[in-house]
């Protein structure tokens, strides 16, 4: 077993909020730098541009873990992650059918860039991507794991988009088997506050919009890791975060 730092929360200039500079290459190449090795990109509620950071990825020896961040109807923000890009194309399939499709203003919200792995710029997204889908909380966690992969709550001590500044609690349905925080200094707070939190598993994650604000290797996970292979790390790395 070793243990892996990680950040699995990141935005790409797809995410109207996030720099343009943050391109899928350059992601993986900051990550590279700060020492992480599992690396998720988690763009508001879109995958488009987790083909692109596969393959900046894995030129960096990353392991890299397609995502989406994921707007419910509630306004709350729900972290998805698929441990592979097929996974998560089915995903969004899903996601597409239940977006409201509002046309971006990018002089207002910001570009919605679709790139490759060499920087080069394929398209935009038209429609805004920031705004609610009609996919409810429980819709989110049976449809991720419907897909062969995972959801939980985002950074649940924020007051943006929190389940908890949301909702006002930390329900027990759906049975999430984890959470996100934002600062780690939280979690006894919460866990205080919502005891059945003790028994998920939890992660420390940046939700990065800009280069500079990828994690530090400070966040790790122990995982089996023999014999090695980014796959079977990827697969230890979901039954983690399931509580297995």
């Amino acid at each position: 077993m070793n243990r892996y730092f990680y950040d699995l929360h990141i935005h790409s200039c797809l995410s109207p909020c996030a720099e343009d500079d943050a391109t899928p290459a350059n992601i993986a190449g900051m990550a590279a730098l700060n020492g992480l090795q599992i690396v998720a990109l988690t763009d508001h509620n879109t995958t488009r541009n987790c083909p692109a950071f596969f393959e900046a990825a894995r030129a960096y020896g990353l392991i890299p873990i397609a995502g989406m961040e994921l707007t419910t109807s509630e306004d709350v923000h729900i972290i998805c992650l698929f441990p592979t890009l097929d996974a998560a194309s089915s995903f969004q399939a899903i996601v597409d059918e239940r977006r409201i499709h509002i046309k971006n203003k990018p002089a207002i919200f910001g570009n919605q860039l679709i790139m490759d792995a060499e920087d080069t710029v394929l398209g935009e997204e038209e429609d805004l991507l920031i705004n609610a889908t009609t996919i409810s909380i429980e819709e989110a966690y049976h449809f991720a794991h419907q897909c062969g992969g995972i959801a939980y709550p985002a950074h649940i001590d924020r007051t943006s988009n929190g389940m908890v500044a949301v909702l006002g609690d930390f329900p027990s349905d759906p049975k999430f088997t984890a959470f996100e925080l934002n600062n780690a200094s939280a979690l006894s707070e919460y866990q205080e506050k919502y005891p059945h939190l003790k028994d998920m598993r939890y992660v420390v994650s940046s939700d990065a919009h800009e280069l500079g604000a990828i994690s530090e290797a400070e966040n790790s996970i122990l995982l089996e890791d023999e014999p090695y292979s980014s796959r079977f790390v990827t697969e230890k790395l979901f039954e983690y975060l399931r509580g297995v």
